[in-house]
């Protein structure tokens, strides 16, 4: 993967995944206690031996280049690197990103600069385990001008897709952007026996995206006017280019909405999940902290997730994630949660808290209830608190409380008072 870049997109406002985005970007916001989104295409690299990487930023990045900054920092003799490049205005263009080929666009005269011969485009906001050996394997084998990584899904799931249509020699000959589950008829495309007998007999694109250098310069300097590749780059490079897919079967998850977060994060604390965080082949990387093991004194946790310096005082957690400093008192009860931490302990000097105005105790307080919530970093839930959403309210806003796709969301730094029923 020498000759190859990575550009890691680092996406738009976030709307779908409000509140979790209304203090950081998607790919800054917290998995599975510990890491961030972004850490999934820059392990990915790493793993797979792509060193060079640009992570493209635009809005709320403050602090996904802050974790960059502090994560990824490679010795000089690799030559390896993740370059931030924050959206800018130039003599050439005086707007900011309008799209994600856009993005790349302007970013051209950063990246140009750098030998190589093929770019990889990959989003930050995913979570999947991908050789990209193996896609650039299948990308020359193919004498592709462009490779897009797909992934079967069924007939239910294809109208949340683009759907990409293959010939036997898998190249791409149709692209259809989220078409209605009765417009399917001739959308299918050849796919494994396995992936027959499940239903999943449509292509749908991940995202990913491999260019040949040159071809990648003219498909976006041939008409400034097209800033998506999803909707305009790629179903036109179909009409004129040599356009390969890559099949993917592995586990891949768009981590697009509130619903898909807490489902992505519930599931990694299965017993059996089908995305795997131990795996010492191919490891997840992030900042590394120094922080001290869990603490859990007489309490009753079950397939559940507990990060570093978290403290479980006689209390019950069921099906849930528990991030970095969690503290959780007496009589509490946690089930089907996402905690996504926080960045002190209750018991930490007032004067030496991060942040402005920070909670004075951060945690879930004593006898309190937390059923199929996430709650963001540096949360005070008080005491006697039931949040459950009971009535299975599927949208609503409240004081320091959101419920989006029927999950309830606490927001940033949010202070739930003793007693409060949600």
């Amino acid at each position: 993967m020498r000759d190859t870049l990575a550009v890691i997109l680092g996406g738009g406002a976030g709307t779908r995944l409000f509140p979790l985005t209304r203090h950081r970007s998607k790919p800054a916001v917290p998995l599975a206690g510990k890491y961030r989104l972004i850490d999934i295409p820059i392990s990915n690299c790493v793993n797979s031996e792509l060193m060079r990487m640009f992570v493209v930023t635009q809005y709320n990045s403050a602090s996904l280049n802050r974790h960059v900054a502090r994560a990824y920092r490679f010795d000089r003799f690799g030559h390896g690197f993740v370059t931030i490049l924050a959206a800018e205005q130039t003599p050439d263009s005086d707007k900011w990103y309008q799209g994600t080929a856009d993005a790349v666009r302007q970013c051209l005269q950063h990246i140009d600069p750098y030998p190589h011969r093929r770019v990889l485009i990959l989003s930050g906001d995913q979570l999947y385990r991908m050789d990209f050996n193996t896609l650039s394997a299948h990308h020359r084998s193919s004498w592709a001008d462009l490779t897009v990584a797909t992934i079967p899904v069924t007939a239910d799931e294809a109208p949340a897709f683009g759907i990409l249509k293959t010939d036997a020699d898998g190249v791409i000959t149709e692209f259809h952007e989220k078409p209605a589950r009765d417009q399917l008829d001739g959308l299918d495309s050849p796919v494994s026996a396995k992936m027959r007998e499940q239903g999943r007999i449509y292509l749908a694109s991940m995202g990913i995206y491999m260019f040949e250098r040159d071809v990648l310069r003219e498909v976006l300097l041939s008409d400034p006017s097209q800033a998506d590749f999803g909707h305009q780059i790629i179903p036109a490079a179909i009409r004129e280019r040599r356009v390969v897919s890559y099949p993917f079967d592995g586990y891949w998850s768009d981590i697009g909405t509130v619903r898909s977060f807490y489902d992505a994060n519930l599931a990694l604390a299965m017993p059996e999940p089908e995305f795997d965080l131990y795996d010492e082949d191919a490891p997840i990387y992030t900042n590394a902290r120094t922080l001290p093991p869990a603490k859990v004194q007489g309490s009753n946790v079950r397939n559940s997730m507990i990060c570093e310096a978290s403290v479980v005082a006689d209390a019950t957690v069921e099906h849930s994630v528990i991030g970095i400093r969690s503290f959780i008192s007496t009589g509490a009860e946690i089930r089907r949660t996402v905690m996504l931490g926080a960045d002190y302990l209750p018991w930490r000097d007032p004067s030496r808290r991060p942040g402005l105005n920070p909670p004075p105790a951060p945690g879930i307080g004593p006898n309190s209830v937390v059923e199929g919530a996430i709650i963001d970093k540096n949360v005070q839930v008080g005491a006697n608190c039931r949040i459950t959403n009971a009535e299975g309210v599927q949208e609503a806003d409240g004081d320091d409380w959101y419920i989006r796709d029927g999950v309830i969301v606490l927001p940033k730094n949010a202070i739930i008072p003793d007693g409060t029923v949600i």
